[in-house]
């Protein structure tokens, strides 16, 4: 994999995982949640984060260090640490040396002293010390959240730049049914992957938007005309811009895959709903890459009513569907911060002929081409072997590679034209 340029230092492609050699901080507080902390523990330290444990004092009282040292093979702090030896220090080396500090759970009693600089633990001390962005999940229980109170809290260290995620709705360890429960853990580790990337990288401060998947063009209420992309590649090049910084909006036909965590989210099943949010997205974009697969034909004359079997084989007429690429090519000189247009040529043969043709016709800078009848690439499968074709002229062959690492080749392509 490829290294970026000196100006995104800290941030390296080739580690497969943003969190690689990075150090964070996890605080723990006194919550029934305090049990998800462990396994976002294991599920930070598995993905490559040095995470050093700090606990409250009321956490201690629900889970214990020995835990969260035997996931992460490192040290878990208390508030005994506070009142040792180094105690004059500890706090400090804690917060500076730290890539990202996490409390989670986070209750209602420690937002609050957070939000007014209280820093009676060795938690909210080091919290109250941290030089790094701060990410925050609470967990409380029923009417705690939505408390004016705690909601000023929220609002004066959101100020403050700290990320929230959650809490979520659901059933709180109380009976009671609200908004209070702790996101879980992969929730959470989404969330630190956009957090560090906008701290460290090439593309923080830009705003993409890339399209996934298919699109359904109606035959009557109940079939369409749709085609076999799963949206894993475009959904691979959503979650490579997240982690490379970039504000993302992913437009997608609806999928069975989960859209990654920060994305701004638009559904779309037609080529029409999809022209329509491509081109009001790219008027605050920097980028698109347009990863979809979208019909180039829909029924002329949908039917009101589904078709029925017994009035024999219905006579369906085509037409043309909207052009995406070619309406944003049209709107270029309209659009000033639209800096770089990415498409996809997914063919059954000429690959290289046809995307030479669409990479000029569509006016694009990048297209990735990819062979659709090969068993290995493609369509619904883990991996891809993509042609890179520039407008410049320039050719680049990829080898067999997973969706992540085509991915994070043309992020990083996308860097060099935005820089």
């Amino acid at each position: 994999m490829h290294n970026y340029r000196a100006h995104s230092a800290g941030y390296n492609c080739a580690t497969m995982s943003i969190f690689s050699g990075k150090r964070i901080i996890l605080g723990i507080t006194g919550s029934i949640a305090a049990y998800k902390g462990a396994d976002l523990a294991s599920k930070l330290t598995q993905a490559g984060a040095q995470v050093e444990t700090v606990f409250s004092p009321g956490a201690e009282k629900f889970v214990t260090p020995l835990t969260f040292q035997s996931v992460t093979g490192r040290k878990a702090f208390t508030d005994a640490e506070l009142w040792g030896g180094e105690a004059h220090v500890l706090h400090v080396g804690l917060g500076h040396s730290a890539d990202l500090l996490i409390i989670a759970p986070c209750t209602a009693n420690t937002l609050a002293k957070m939000a007014h600089g209280q820093a009676d633990n060795l938690l909210t001390v080091t919290a109250l010390a941290a030089e790094c962005p701060t990410l925050i999940a609470p967990a409380m229980d029923g009417g705690m959240f939505a408390h004016p109170a705690t909601q000023e809290n929220v609002r004066i260290l959101t100020e403050r730049g700290v990320t929230f995620v959650g809490p979520a709705p659901g059933h709180l360890a109380s009976g009671l049914v609200g908004v209070g429960r702790m996101s879980e853990p992969l929730e959470i580790l989404g969330m630190a992957r956009v957090t560090l990337g906008r701290k460290l990288g090439p593309l923080r401060g830009k705003r993409l938007v890339i399209t996934a998947g298919g699109s359904l063009e109606p035959i009557d209420p109940v079939r369409v005309i749709s085609n076999r992309s799963s949206g894993k590649q475009g959904y691979a090049l959503a979650q490579a811009a997240l982690e490379m910084g970039a504000k993302v909006t992913l437009i997608s036909h609806p999928t069975a895959l989960t859209a990654p965590v920060g994305v701004d989210l638009v559904s779309v099943e037609t080529v029409q709903q999809m022209l329509e949010a491509v081109t009001s997205a790219i008027r605050a974009a920097d980028g698109l890459i347009m990863a979809a697969a979208v019909a180039d034909f829909r029924v002329k004359k949908v039917s009101e009513n589904k078709l029925k079997k017994r009035d024999g084989i219905p006579q369906i007429e085509l037409e043309a569907a909207p052009d995406v690429l070619a309406a944003v090519a049209s709107l270029r000189g309209d659009v000033s911060r639209l800096k770089v247009v990415v498409g996809f040529a997914a063919e059954s043969r000429d690959l290289l002929e046809n995307a030479q043709s669409k990479l000029i016709s569509k006016k694009l800078d990048l297209i990735a081409a990819n062979d659709i009848s090969a068993v290995d690439a493609g369509f619904a499968v883990e991996t891809n072997r993509v042609s890179l074709l520039f407008a410049d002229g320039r050719r680049e062959e990829l080898p067999l590679l997973s969706k992540d690492e085509v991915a994070e080749h043309i992020l990083t392509r996308v860097t060099e034209f935005l820089e």
